[in-house]
């Protein structure tokens, strides 16, 4: 059933004019959203989600654990800040589109060094805006993330049986290993620390452990926060063993976040990961870290109707009772009727119930589902790098 996701309304938000669209979005059951294009003229399909941030537009385009999903923002300020170098979470964007209210402003930011049309189109990233967002997240929120097409044609013309056809034969997220896509190809070292803006410089400190960080689809933020920890990290692609990480001789191994399903990157990397926590190292996940530890110890995950994405999510931590705000994305998660004995819950999420944080009851392991890195987002849970580093400590005491 197609349609238009402007009629009908009678508010008195602005949105833009126009009189022939220039970008449509169809989903898979025939549903058209037509609207205003920006970015680069391109047409992606993948699954549509939705994400209830009120900043950090561009982290969210260049997180990795995004890669195969078109990006419904639900707030109205996008593109006030324009794009920098420094807020980039990967060198390549790993979104497929974006999706707003309202045409991106103009940049009033001085941090900023280009407005996000040009970086879009640079990006090879399409965009549509002048539809009903709103309509859209309670479709999503309702009936789950729908496989949808994002084309961006100046010209307007668009053959929506074919579009729809794209849409309905996407194989979706399911059974898709994505990590292998966006890993690095080589062993890398960071030793980048977060940004001062006040000294126009990385902040300085000392490294006082060895640190592999195995790459799932790793933000740059969250190794920032490694090195600001004291934490001399390695960077290695996700399919590298575990003798080859223990021939390192790290202190402790990272598990970063990153796209996909889980149970399929877990083909060949639950194993090694199941190697380096018997091997009694101190082992730390987040996101499809924290899944695939869940997987290595026995667990199961399962596909979320609609997953969880945005900087407003309430964590709760089952030891202390201290409630955190957090960033998350993800749309999978582990089923917490599968856990083995060798694993507790340590968070919960206050939406939905679901599990968000894990920790092994024998091993220096543990993992969360959310992003303490928080980029965008709260700075809650930055205390779960000092929980890691601390385990370094007692390992070496």
């Amino acid at each position: 059933m197609a349609q238009n996701s402007n009629s009908g309304r009678n508010d008195a938000a602005p949105r833009p004019r126009r009189t022939t669209p220039t970008a449509v979005l169809v989903l898979s059951d025939g549903s058209v959203f037509e609207g205003i294009g920006f970015g680069a003229t391109a047409t992606n399909v993948g699954e549509v989600c939705f994400n209830t941030s009120m900043t950090g537009y561009q982290e969210i385009m260049t997180d990795p654990s995004y890669a195969g999903q078109i990006i419904t923002f639900t707030f109205p300020h996008i593109g006030n800040v324009g794009a920098n170098a420094k807020d980039l979470e990967t060198v390549e964007a790993a979104a497929l589109g974006m999706i707003t209210r309202q045409l991106p402003t103009n940049p009033a930011s001085w941090r900023s060094e280009s407005p996000l049309q040009a970086w879009l189109e640079a990006n090879n990233l399409p965009g549509i805006a002048g539809i009903d967002t709103r309509a859209l997240t309670r479709r999503i929120r309702d009936a789950g993330a729908p496989h949808g097409v994002l084309c961006h044609n100046p010209d307007g013309e668009f053959d929506i049986p074919a579009l729809t056809k794209m849409a309905a034969e996407w194989p979706g997220l399911a059974g898709m290993d994505l990590a292998i896509e966006v890993t690095g190809d080589a062993p890398a070292g960071w030793n980048e620390g977060s940004w001062d803006f006040i000294a126009a410089s990385h902040l300085d400190t000392t490294a006082r452990h060895k640190v592999v960080a195995m790459d799932f689809g790793c933000k740059q933020n969250i190794l920032r926060c490694l090195t600001d920890a004291g934490c001399d990290v390695t960077v290695v692609p996700a399919g590298t063993d575990a003798d080859t990480i223990m021939s390192l001789e790290p202190d402790g191994v990272f598990l970063s976040n990153g796209p996909g399903d889980p149970a399929a990157t877990a083909g060949y990397a639950a194993k090694q990961i199941s190697k380096l926590i018997d091997a009694d190292l101190p082992v730390f996940g987040i996101c499809i870290g924290h899944q695939l530890m869940a997987l290595a110890m026995g667990a199961t995950t399962r596909k979320m109707d609609r997953g969880h994405r945005g900087a407003n999510h309430p964590v709760k931590d089952l030891a202390t009772g201290t409630i955190e705000i957090t960033s998350q994305n993800h749309g999978f998660v582990v089923d917490q009727d599968t856990l083995p004995d060798t694993l507790e819950v340590t968070h919960v999420s206050l939406f939905d119930g679901s599990v968000e944080g894990l920790r092994h009851k024998t091993k220096p392991a543990f993992c969360v589902q959310y992003h303490p890195e928080s980029s965008p987002g709260p700075h809650d849970s930055r205390y779960l790098f000092d929980r890691f580093t601390a385990l370094m400590d007692e390992r070496k005491g």
